[in-house]
């Protein structure tokens, strides 16, 4: 359904605006190219938060705390 209404939704910007859906049709792939290095910091950032959750939680996982 998702796909169905994305597709009305550009070929509806197609027939009013054609020149800005073919522009952005055409930056997409840059756009998505420069995104790539900022979600690579993301994974890396979230990925620490973790390991430091996993160390804070330990001593009460030891001692046989939660589940």
């Amino acid at each position: 359904m998702n796909g169905l209404i994305a597709l009305l939704g550009w070929m509806i910007l197609f027939v009013l605006c054609w020149p800005l859906a073919i522009v952005a049709l055409l930056l997409w792939p840059l756009l998505w190219l420069l995104s790539l290095p900022l979600r690579l910091v993301g994974i890396s950032v979230e990925a620490v938060f973790a390991l430091l959750r996993a160390i804070l939680f330990l001593p009460a996982r030891l001692l046989g705390g939660g589940r």
